[in-house]
């Protein structure tokens, strides 16, 4: 089985009085810096901490599956033990932590509030505002408006003028009467064709000797007595 060493607890140091230089020489850190120190410290013991659970639930799914009073389930239930033990450790660290993090806040200087951002744009209210307007006012009005030319547009189609449409109806006979007539023509033409195309034997119009045409004697009226 494989050992986790158990996390020891940081030191926790102490804010600078002045600029008096630690052993190394180094300036002494600023509040802001312990106090940012404190809170990098807290990030990691919560990953820590996230990291423990997540192995102790691992673990409570394989006692699951493995039989009550099975040898396997010895090296799991130390494992176990040893996972609540380091999660208890963690807790207290993060307890401490949260001491340490609110006494280094309560020195000046160390929260520094970032800057405020100036904003040149308009406000989101506007936008919301503006929106509001066009569906409430303008949305119906462009509605009514467009009903409106609607109904002119159907208004002038049922007022079409009657003397239109009578000379339209006058010219539309007039095409029907014509059509007829082309009709006519093109039936006369195709009979006329016909007969020049008939085959031999047929004689032409107006050919051979002319028939001497039998005159009917007239007779004189009596003369009355």
């Amino acid at each position: 089985m494989i050992q986790q060493k158990v996390p020891t607890a940081p030191t926790t140091p102490t804010p600078a009085t002045g600029t008096t230089p630690f052993a190394t020489g180094r300036a002494a850190p600023s509040a802001s810096a312990i106090y940012e120190g404190f809170r990098a410290q807290r990030r990691e013991l919560t990953n820590q901490l996230d990291e423990l659970e997540s192995t102790r639930r691992e673990i409570t799914g394989q006692l699951e599956d493995i039989p009550a009073g099975s040898p396997d389930r010895t090296p799991l239930v130390a494992r176990m033990a040893d996972i609540d033990s380091r999660i208890t450790s963690v807790d207290h660290l993060l307890a401490s932590n949260a001491t340490d993090i609110a006494k280094a806040a309560a020195i000046p200087g160390a929260v520094v509030e970032p800057p405020r951002v100036v904003q040149n744009d308009p406000p989101e209210e506007a936008w919301v505002l503006g929106g509001m307007f066009m569906v409430i006012v303008l949305l119906p009005l462009s509605i009514a408006w467009a009903r409106r030319i609607w109904r002119r547009s159907a208004a002038a189609v049922a007022s079409f003028p009657r003397e239109i449409g009578d000379r339209l109806f006058r010219m539309e006979q007039a095409l029907e009467a014509m059509s007829v007539e082309v009709e006519r023509i093109g039936e006369g033409q195709r009979f006329l064709t016909r007969l020049f195309t008939e085959g031999e034997g047929t004689r032409a119009i107006g050919a051979g000797a002319a028939q001497p045409i039998e005159r009917k004697s007239v007779k004189a009226p009596e003369r009355l007595p």
